[in-house]
């Protein structure tokens, strides 16, 4: 942006927000188009949640204290939610899959708040969060369905299917239709509520620069944190409802 003052002296002032729906920058692999921003910032957010496990377990004490104690924390908090959705004979070997979905998205919300992405310039395009582009959430809620599939294989092999016609058979086509409901309300409730909120923030920061974005940009650090814990828990509670036993519940009532 300039501004020219009589004709004879242009002052050029860094953008403060820019908005750019829908351009990308592409890397050419081959015969294929790869999203070259989103790849950039997720391995930003992977390296930082892999720099702070390292900083936490380096130099562990009996009575933690700075990064152990937050990633401790962070840990219980994620075994709590993994034994309330999936049941606490069944949760232990899920906290690593739910805890990774966590803190990605997590960081990935927080890190598209926090970080001034846009003063890194690209050819085309510009880096934001992860999260807020559709194909990483449509990712994402496919690992989650896959997820919930191999549970419940894992657990009653193609007794899993029996979960179809549970409590009366006319419900299959409903339960099928579903299995595909679910990945979609996941992918865009998350990709959605993120979008949104940077280009409200975009919007107020062109508008009025100054004080008035700040009480927004914290209500979004607050509904980017609850958006990581209700993909969390929505997958928790999948992958535990694919182990139900409903025969043994019809059984026990």
């Amino acid at each position: 942006m300039s501004v020219m003052l009589n004709g004879l002296t242009s002052f050029h002032f860094l953008p403060l927000a820019e908005l750019e729906v829908g351009k990308q920058f592409y890397w050419h692999i081959g015969n294929f188009n790869v999203h070259g921003q989103v790849l950039l910032t997720s391995w930003i957010v992977i390296g930082s949640l892999v720099l702070m496990s390292v900083l936490a377990t380096r130099n562990l004490q009996r009575v933690p204290a700075g990064t152990q104690n937050l990633m401790e924390y962070a840990l219980e908090f994620i075994r709590d939610l993994a034994k309330t959705q999936i049941g606490e004979k069944e949760y232990r070997p899920w906290v690593p899959f739910i805890g990774t979905l966590f803190l990605f998205i997590f960081v990935c919300n927080w890190a598209g708040a926090l970080v001034p992405w846009k003063l890194i310039r690209l050819p085309e395009g510009e880096l934001a969060a992860p999260t807020g582009d559709i194909n990483t959430t449509i990712a994402l809620a496919l690992l989650t369905s896959l997820a919930y599939f191999y549970a419940g294989f894992r657990k009653k092999g193609l007794g899993y299917f029996g979960n179809y016609v549970q409590p009366v058979p006319f419900m299959l086509p409903f339960k099928i239709i579903e299995d595909f409901t679910k990945p979609l309300s996941l992918s865009f409730r998350l990709f959605g509520n993120i979008l949104a909120d940077e280009l409200v923030v975009g919007v107020l920061v062109l508008l009025v620069p100054l004080f008035v974005p700040l009480p927004v940009m914290a209500l979004g650090l607050f509904t980017s944190a609850i958006q990581a814990l209700i993909f969390a828990t929505l997958a928790a509670s999948y992958i535990g409802e694919a182990m139900e036993d409903h025969g043994e519940e019809h059984g026990e009532h």
